[in-house]
């Protein structure tokens, strides 16, 4: 089972496969995903100290690139959950004008991925 690790020193025992937005989620982590979990809206960034995927999804780049965070965030729903991790969250609930994350993401990845090797 992978671990992920958080900035706070904090772990999580991830199932493998499960995608890191909803392992967060689950272990209580506060942090946002406004869209549900579609790579449209970038509030469930994370910034990888160690771990990051070599893998990404097509969605997730352009979206990035399109909100000028290529190379410096990546989206927690978009990536598996497949070896450990050491990650910050970035956009949290408390604190923000929302009153709730967002819709919970599915369990799969969407939209439907296109899987492409990281290019950085």
């Amino acid at each position: 089972m992978p671990t992920i690790t958080l900035d706070n020193g904090s772990t999580i025992e991830a199932p493998e496969g499960k995608r890191l937005v909803l392992a967060l989620e689950d272990a209580g982590v506060d942090m946002l995903h406004r869209c549900g979990g579609f790579a449209i809206c970038t509030t469930c960034r994370v910034a990888f100290a160690d771990g990051e995927p070599t893998t990404m999804t097509a969605a997730e780049r352009d979206r990035l690139a399109d909100a000028g965070l290529f190379g410096q965030m990546r989206l927690s729903c978009q990536i598996i959950c497949d070896h450990d991790m050491q990650l910050a969250t970035i956009n949290h609930l408390i604190g923000s004008p929302y009153d709730s994350a967002g819709n919970r993401p599915h369990n799969e990845v969407t939209p439907q991925p296109h899987w492409i090797k990281r290019p950085y």
